[in-house]
């Protein structure tokens, strides 16, 4: 907490005070002092709440709290979420959660944290209700552990504590389940949603009602926990339910979630992001958004009776989440209402769940080992410590996603055995321009599109700013499609330079290329920069990555926030679904690229730049020249998509994609000069064989008839 303090002078968090005091030894929050008076406190949300949005990553807000639980003042200081760091104004977001002053947390605590609007910008959905979750939450938190406002510690539960009854396995129907609370409904219609909104009091809501009869279905919501085994294998079925409990991890959950009507629960915005964005859960100071790699359909409702839904759901409940199962939870809804072109507002409703008492039984205490007991363990720590969290977190994503590592450590076996055999490779210059077509596809759909494992300068920038300051590899290795390429990375820097990777394993560097080939069917004239001129654009990238390493050293996030020179998130994570100038900036770069091939790549990557220097250190040349390339012949260099070829025959590693298109010549017998050379005299050499040996003899003549 105290590194964030700074961000935010004493005075605006809670006015009127001049100095913050010390942290308390118990509970991290900060006196807010005026003359050695204490007016109020200030804290940390992300240190009383899970505060992960879109980005995965911690949104810290510190917030200002008076003695009468009154919020006195709020404030964004670090957040990683990128649609504010590029589709939304950074003020609009800071101007909502400044709005949070003013808010009475004694009201918040008689209506269970919903006695306010909840205020949404569109586009920014989830980042806004993770941050108003968190600081209702931690508020809440810190007002009833100091008493603020006559406000009191929520009793703890008394009793032994419950556990899933695994051992419960019954056969039940539809009926059964949602009578006795197995299944859990939330029903609103039309009138109900409309009538919701008005009380809202928007009027541009209000001037646009929901259409038709009042009666109709506007969502009807069904909830279970279904890893519990009676409800899984009534809902699911034995097999499904065999299957669902394989892909849980130890410690994971799972509910089932259904519905029909007018409203889906899941949207369309998953597809595009990986986070529903219209529902979560929340059980006390936990909340749990899914992504889609948390998500199943259930194409089946194997329990007699049950009605017929468009939307059939399993979402995983992660084991970290400390989600307990036997206590009490909710699924929150997000119902919003389109309110002009782009805006829109937006309600939210709870389904309520409890597990029925009868699947649940008292946790077995675990026995006291005798004094003389050898085989009595050693007692587990209470808590992991961070790290040891980090690790096995980072070790859980790299279980869940064992196919997709399989995947790409199948594509870079595949590209290590041609550079190994590129002769082989290149011999045949259809299948090699196929086979790169190919890949490049691959990379771009796969690797770019569907993974977002697309590299980037603010890696290398936080590498070095890790290996400076406290390093651990936890960090590196939370996504391992990201890691595995960096590790090919540095393999290739020492075989083969920068290329393997900007030439065959970058997904914007593939998007260029193909753009660029299209452009070439349709016969868009190519244009080859005069090679003084070329040269001199070289080193361009160099600078802007010098720059941006310069500003890493005074400010990490500083240099974050210039390196979107990068067009990658914008044309590879986000998929252009992003503000009109960072779109407009990547049209120019690939309309550039259409005429100049890789124009990107070549003068403004600074990526590239930062792959170029270590790889000045390869061990290795693996592309084959003659002593004639560049005096006389420039076949390869006029024919070099990235004109890295100098005009006297070297090529330049540095700016070298390995396309291998120059191997490919290098043993062409009908455009090499030396090839047609050799083949002319192979064939000179077998001409003169072929002379050079003996005539047969002539058949002999029958004799003539004597007369």
């Amino acid at each position: 907490m105290s590194k964030f303090l700074d961000k935010a002078p004493v005075g605006e968090l809670v006015p009127g005070a001049d100095a913050y005091g010390e942290i308390a030894g118990d509970i991290p929050v900060v006196p807010a002092l005026k003359g050695g008076e204490t007016l109020g406190y200030v804290f940390l949300t992300s240190d009383f709440v899970s505060t992960t949005g879109y980005s995965g990553k911690p949104i810290h807000t510190l917030v200002g709290i008076d003695k009468d639980a009154v919020l006195t003042g709020v404030r964004l200081v670090k957040h990683s979420e990128p649609i504010v760091l590029i589709g939304i104004p950074e003020a609009k977001i800071r101007a909502v959660t400044e709005g949070y002053a003013g808010l009475d947390l004694k009201k918040e605590a008689a209506a269970g944290g919903e006695a306010h609007d909840l205020d949404i910008i569109s586009g920014a959905t989830v980042t806004i209700i993770v941050i108003d979750d968190s600081i209702v939450r931690s508020a809440l938190k810190v007002a009833r552990a100091l008493g603020l406002g006559g406000l009191e510690p929520e009793a703890g539960a008394t009793g032994p504590k419950m556990v899933v009854d695994t051992s419960v396995e019954e056969k039940l129907d539809w009926q059964t389940m949602t009578g006795d609370g197995s299944v859990r409904r939330l029903s609103l219609d039309v009138g109900q949603i409309n009538a919701a909104f008005a009380d809202q009091g928007d009027p541009r809501a209000i001037k646009r009602p929901e259409k038709g009869p009042e009666t109709d279905t506007y969502i009807d919501l069904y909830l279970a926990l279904a890893d519990v085994p009676s409800i899984g294998k009534s809902l699911l079925g034995e097999a499904e339910y065999a299957n669902l409990m394989n892909r849980l991890k130890e410690g994971d959950h799972a509910i089932f979630v259904a519905g029909r009507g007018r409203y889906s629960f899941k949207g369309s915005g998953y597809v595009r992001g990986g986070i529903f964005d219209r529902i979560q859960l929340i059980q006390d100071d936990i909340s749990v958004r899914f992504r889609d790699r948390q998500h199943t359909r259930v194409l089946k409702v194997e329990a007699s009776g049950a009605p017929a839904f468009t939307e059939m759901d399993l979402f995983v409940i992660p084991a970290d989440s400390g989600f307990d199962p036997a206590d009490e939870f909710r699924l929150q809804l997000l119902a919003n209402r389109a309110v002009g072109p782009v805006d829109k507002t937006f309600l939210t409703f709870d389904l309520g769940y409890r597990l029925p008492e009868r699947f649940l039984k008292p946790e077995t205490p675990a026995r006291v080992a005798d004094a003389g007991d050898a085989a009595a363990a050693p007692a587990a720590p209470a808590s992991l410590s961070d790290d040891e969290g980090a690790r096995a977190l980072w070790q859980r994503i790299w279980r869940d996603r064992q196919v997709d590592i399989a995947v790409l450590a199948g594509a870079l076996g595949v590209l290590t055995l041609v550079f190994f055999f590129q002769k082989q490779v290149t011999k045949n210059e259809r299948f090699t321009f196929w086979f790169r077509i190919a890949f490049l596809t691959f990379t771009l759909v796969w690797l770019g599109w569907m993974e977002n494992a697309q590299l980037s300068v603010v890696n290398v920038l936080a590498f070095f700013s890790a290996v400076t300051t406290d390093f651990s590899w936890n960090a590196f290795l939370m996504d391992p499609l990201v890691f595995l390429l960096w590790f090919a990375v540095a393999a290739s820097l020492i075989f083969w330079g920068r290329g393997a990777y900007c030439g065959w394993l970058c997904p914007f560097g593939a998007l260029q290329e193909l753009t660029n080939r299209i452009a070439k069917v349709c016969r868009v004239p190519q244009f080859e920069v005069p090679w003084g001129l070329h040269e001199r654009l070289w080193p361009i990238k160099y600078m802007i990555f010098l720059a941006l390493f310069g500003l890493s050293l005074y400010s990490l996030d500083v240099a974050e926030h210039y390196a979107e020179v990068e067009p990658f998130k914008t044309a590879i994570i986000l998929k252009f679904q992003r503000a009109w100038p960072f779109v407009a900036f990547v049209v120019v770069l690939l309309l550039a690229g259409l005429f100049i091939e890789r124009f990107y790549c070549r003068y403004l990557c600074p990526l590239g730049a930062a792959l170029a220097i270590p790889a000045r250190l390869r061990m290795f040349d693996w592309l084959k020249r003659y002593k004639e390339c560049g005096d006389p012949c420039q076949r390869c260099a006029k024919e070099c998509m990235v004109q890295a070829i100098h005009p006297e025959g070297n090529i330049n590693p540095n700016e070298c994609l390995n396309c291998l298109h120059c191997q490919v010549l290098y043993q062409h017998d009908q455009k090499c000069p030396v090839c047609i050379k050799k083949l002319a005299k192979r064939k000179r050499f077998e001409k003169q064989i072929g002379i050079a040996k003996p005539d047969a003899p002539a058949p002999k003549k029958a004799p003539e008839p004597a007369e």
